[in-house]
């Protein structure tokens, strides 16, 4: 089993100890129902984590859009993760990323059918959506697993295969939210990330040192990347050119990335090319014009027959190409990605679950009879 060391910042070990204590204090206030948890009469289904950042959660949520849209009315409520308003916000075709954040942006840009909603109450979000005429029968609650206020009627929990939870501790020493055995409360935990060939005997190490529950399903998904999708030869940034990988092959690549996990990424690119060079920046960055001078002198230096690839998220905050020359932008493109799990049994499973779920929880039992369930 091939991945990177988990590193753990020994020095703040005590500051995760702080840490550790108030969340087990307010993990006991919520147990105790001193703070409230509010359940609603629709489905809400949780995808989240608790580590912070890379474990995938906007594919998987894709994965549950595309699995439900075409029986249900799914809403995907979100809390905009930095962007520029505050309160409830309802995503139209035109709204801007910077009043909703990257990933809803992107969701709203792909589903253009479904509602998209960002607000950092939670419980408000979910009563704006209810209130609404054609109210949704399908709420997706993206990176809500901390968010305890809402009690969810069904919970994913995602694993980054890179940096398991049981090798990890509690911030700032570590990436962890929270300590690993309150995975308890989700009803599936989806290892992510993980290389396509991965043998059964690791999988069997990591179903071990997980140690889930037995209500618990444990399954394992990876990363598939599509086409690049030329970013400026049409108005609209997810109707554009498309190319395959192949078309890359030993051309000169800058990689653009604003994710907190690029690794996996440069591996991809690196199966085409070996010549690439990686821009990182941190996650869900707002790039600056001082960062695209930083990558037009980039590209400059690499040549002009560079071919320069974002990621989904970084694409959506480029989109006008202001203080971009012609050259840059005919170059760029972007990469998406979705999920798929890597044994038929798994994907079954979970569609199993989450769509017999939705079935007991709405008054609509087609898509759980058309699907053989």
């Amino acid at each position: 089993m091939s991945k990177n060391k988990t590193n753990i910042n020994k020095w703040l070990l005590p500051l995760s100890w702080l840490y550790g204590f108030v969340v087990f204090i307010r993990k006991k206030l919520f147990d105790w129902n001193i703070l409230k948890q509010v359940q609603y009469d629709v489905p809400v289904i949780c995808v989240g984590n608790i580590t912070v950042g890379g474990t995938g959660k906007t594919p998987h949520i894709e994965y549950l859009v595309r699995l439900l849209k075409t029986k249900y009315r799914v809403a995907v409520l979100s809390r905009g993760y930095r962007r520029k308003t505050k309160g409830f916000v309802l995503a139209t075709p035109n709204t801007d990323f910077k009043k909703i954040g990257d990933e809803p942006f992107q969701i709203k840009n792909k589903f253009p059918d479904i509602i998209v909603a960002v607000d950092e109450n939670r419980r408000h979000g979910i009563e704006t959506l209810l209130a609404m005429d054609d109210r949704p029968e399908v709420i997706l609650l993206d990176d809500a697993y901390q968010h305890r206020y809402v009690k969810p009627s069904f919970s994913v929990l995602l694993v980054n295969y890179n940096r398991p939870i049981y090798e990890d501790t509690l911030l700032p020493a570590g990436r962890l939210r929270e300590p690993a055995h309150n995975l308890d409360r989700a009803n599936v935990v989806i290892i992510t990330k993980c290389p396509q060939d991965l043998k059964p005997i690791d999988m069997r190490i990591m179903t071990h040192d997980i140690n889930t529950y037995p209500y618990q399903s444990l399954l394992f998904s990876t990363t598939e990347y599509g086409d690049l999708i030329a970013m400026f030869d049409r108005q609209n940034l997810f109707e554009s050119v498309e190319r395959p990988l192949e078309y890359i092959r030993n051309k000169k690549v800058l990689l653009v990335a604003g994710i907190a996990s690029p690794d996996q990424l440069v591996e991809e690119i690196k199966k085409y090319t070996e010549n690439v060079q990686l821009m990182n920046f941190p996650d869900h960055h707002d790039f600056s014009d001082k960062d695209i001078q930083d990558i037009e002198e980039r590209f400059k230096e690499m040549g002009n027959d560079t071919i320069t690839i974002l990621t989904e998220k970084d694409a959506a905050r480029l989109t006008d190409g202001n203080k971009m020359s012609e050259r840059l932008k005919a170059s760029m493109y972007y990469l998406p990605v979705k999920i798929s799990f890597l044994s038929k049994e798994d994907e079954r499973l979970f569609m199993k679950k989450i769509v017999r779920h939705v079935y007991k929880s709405t008054r609509d039992g087609e898509i759980y009879q058309e699907e053989g369930f």
